[in-house]
């Protein structure tokens, strides 16, 4: 075993890991990651940053705004989970994964520190940790950082960013963040901060009072994303990606803007992170039209993002997408709807924190299911047509 793989054992079997161990590995506080950021002298000072939260879409989120900052020429961190194959793909600067040996090393140099220090880190934890040390070592110009779950208690919520931003809300981790949509909205809001302006995707009656009551408590501007921006339906570029037209206040703003991400979904992820743009512009970062379309047409190959109705094979066609809840599937079935084949095959895997009951109760009656045990440290699903 090589010392890349005996590091990778370590963070996955010596600490607490969510995949594994479930609610157990979820700390009800930041003392440890305070602790972690105090030792290795606090590296998120060291960059600015955009925090993106939500049930849905915040990866997608995320990876947007990080193809079209580096589009526009800034040197970008990247920090998202999960994996769905390899660890590196939650820490990356411009698209490129961290170093194996950087993982190696700052693993080895915390097992060195933590002889005297005696913490007890969760997977996570030491994970952010990690992230936050190599952008500052990296001297990247700005992070855009994903919420791993919920986020008043989140490890990234150390952060103070240029935005925050919260995608969506819907059921998920209730044992942790509450069994009704207005307590997990308290939750994702716990990431908005004095001082900070935040841009929230979906306007929803049960949740947009949450928001609006802590922005008012703050003192600081919000704005709903989907207020402002509309994209309506999308079409196909002979390239086979998204064309969109974007209207902003019900006047057509951006005309043919290609993304580089399928699904109908990604229209409303789409209008949130130009949304959160539209503070970066605000706050004085240069991000011109141009970066903006460079940034969506290649967001995949700027960023490596996996997993988001993702076309794997065309004969048969096979497409593997990531959604996980009640509502994630809910989006996973509709395009299904919209998509011609003869016979459907669906490949499921669920970690055991899910609504199963909810999630059964969504998917189309005539079709062949294998259901399987988590086939990564993450969470895929596959869907094929023959």
């Amino acid at each position: 075993m090589d010392r890349f793989e005996a590091t990778l054992r370590y963070l996955y079997e010596q600490l607490p890991f969510y995949q594994r161990k479930g609610p157990a590995a979820y700390k009800n506080n930041l003392d440890n990651t305070l602790a972690l950021d105090e030792l290795y002298g606090h590296p998120h000072r060291l960059f600015r940053s955009v925090h993106v939260a939500g049930t849905n879409g915040k990866g997608s989120v995320s990876h947007m705004l990080a193809s079209v900052l580096q589009e526009a020429g800034y040197r970008v961190g990247l920090y998202t989970s999960p994996h769905l194959k390899d660890f590196r793909e939650r820490i990356r600067v411009n698209g490129v994964k961290i170093p194996k040996e950087e993982v190696v090393r700052f693993v080895d140099d915390f097992m060195a520190r933590n002889q005297l220090e005696k913490m007890e880190p969760s997977f996570f934890e030491l994970t952010v940790a990690m992230a936050f040390d190599y952008f500052a070592r990296e001297r990247v110009d700005i992070a855009v950082v994903e919420v791993g779950l919920g986020g008043r208690l989140d490890s990234t919520n150390i952060i103070t960013p240029e935005v925050s931003v919260i995608t969506n809300i819907s059921l998920d981790h209730v044992a942790l963040l509450g069994n009704s949509l207005t307590e997990i909205a308290g939750e994702k809001a716990g990431i908005m901060k004095k001082g900070i302006p935040v841009v929230v995707g979906e306007t929803m009656k049960e949740t947009a009072p949450v928001f609006t009551e802590r922005a008012e408590s703050l003192g600081i501007p919000l704005r709903f994303a989907d207020q402002l921006y509309q994209t309506g339906y999308s079409m196909a570029s002979p390239e086979g990606k998204q064309l969109f037209n974007v209207r902003y206040n019900n006047t057509l703003r951006f005309e043919q803007l290609q993304l580089d991400l399928l699904g109908q979904y990604q229209g409303r992820n789409l209008c949130t992170a130009l949304a959160a743009m539209d503070v970066m512009k605000e706050r004085g970062w240069k991000i011109s039209d141009d970066a903006l379309y460079r940034g969506m047409e290649h967001l995949v190959k700027n960023t490596g993002l996996l997993g988001r109705w993702q076309v794997l094979g065309a004969n048969p066609r096979i497409v593997c997408d990531t959604g996980h809840n009640e509502a994630g599937v809910r989006e996973i079935v509709h395009q299904i709807h919209q998509t011609p084949y003869k016979k459907l095959h669906f490949v499921l895997g669920m970690v055991n924190d899910k609504d199963v009951s909810s999630v059964l109760r969504l998917l189309p009656k005539d079709a062949v299911y294998y259901f399987t045990k988590r086939p990564f440290q993450g969470q895929c699903r596959k869907i094929c047509w023959s």
